[in-house]
């Protein structure tokens, strides 16, 4: 008869037979070949993901110029951001930039997907022709823009003033601190609400026109119908495309550089210009990549709340 010890060996190799046995039933009897597959791509993104963001924090706490060895210098580089007067008015115009224009586009891609949807003459092309901003190229919007806001020969003033005669003289669009902000969230608007509006229309078209039926049959209005069954209908696509742009927008750098380079005196600086600045400018890339990741914890966290957020109105 066989000790307990004698046994034990034997029980072991059962059990570890048993749980290969289980993943092999749950993912295949070729499971481990998809290790082998998986690895390149595994490989690709900590080369091209991981190594430069874990260096990029590592250079964050560092004391880095061009052409010098860095500096260890700790959590120095972020304590001198948190009390300096420039970044602090940077992290503001950011959020002002980016919560204004989301708030706009949002507003207006819901009125160009509600207006689509309904019974128009030419809606294909009316379509094509809302979607030109998106698909434009952004130095060439920014571009457009910088001679429509032109103070002397502008189209904007020339319509305000010549035309319209609502202005007695042309205003300085991109040049006075009071408008430049409105100017450069005016363009980001107008080349990112096509976005929501084509979310928002795709999102329209899958929601069953019985519902909107069975709301018309209780007595619903158009108003009652659009807040209790289109909104529910698109919640998840709200949460989705507002998450995007929100990102987009906070990052954005290309049309705020060409229209008014953080100008004028630091009304428009955002913290990708103040990044640029720094690092290419100043030439202090350690204090350059802190700015960066400074509000990566804050994005990260209404990343997650919006996550969840989305996973809940799933399960409801």
């Amino acid at each position: 008869m066989a000790t307990p010890a004698a046994r034990l060996p034997a029980s072991a190799a059962l059990q570890r037979r048993g749980a290969g046995g289980g993943l092999a039933r749950a993912l295949g009897p070729d499971y481990r070949l998809g290790y082998l597959f998986v690895a390149p791509i595994v490989v690709l993104v900590l080369a091209l993901v991981a190594y430069p963001f874990g260096y990029a924090i590592y250079l964050s706490l560092t004391r880095k110029y061009v052409g010098v060895p860095p500096v260890w210098v700790g959590f120095d580089n972020y304590v001198k951001l948190t009390w300096d007067g420039f970044f602090q008015r940077a992290v503001v115009n950011s959020f002002v930039f980016t919560f204004g224009s989301v708030a706009v586009k949002l507003a207006l891609g819901m009125a160009m997907a509600l207006v689509l949807t309904a019974r128009i003459r030419f809606r294909s092309f009316w379509t094509g022709v809302l979607l030109i901003p998106w698909v434009a190229p952004t130095v060439v919007s920014a571009l457009n823009f910088l001679w429509i806001y032109d103070y002397s020969l502008g189209v904007l003033n020339y319509l305000l003033v010549k035309v319209l005669r609502v202005l007695p003289q042309g205003v300085g669009w991109l040049s006075e601190p009071g408008t430049a902000m409105a100017s450069v969230i005016a363009v980001n608007v107008w080349r990112g609400f096509p976005f929501f509006g084509i979310s928002f229309l795709a999102g329209m078209k899958a929601i069953p026109a019985e519902m909107y039926e069975a709301a018309a049959v209780d007595g619903a209005t158009a108003l009652q119908r659009f807040r209790h069954v289109t909104l529910p209908a698109l919640q998840n696509i709200i949460i989705i495309v507002v998450l995007l742009s929100t990102i987009w927008t906070f990052n954005d750098f290309t049309i705020i550089y060409i229209l008014t380079k953080g100008g004028p005196g630091g009304a428009t600086q955002v913290l990708p210009v103040l990044t640029y600045e720094i690092a290419f400018g100043a030439q202090r890339l350690g204090e350059a990549i802190a700015v960066a990741l400074y509000m990566l914890p804050a994005m990260a966290v209404v990343i997650i709340v919006l996550a969840r957020h989305m996973r809940r109105g799933r399960a409801r």
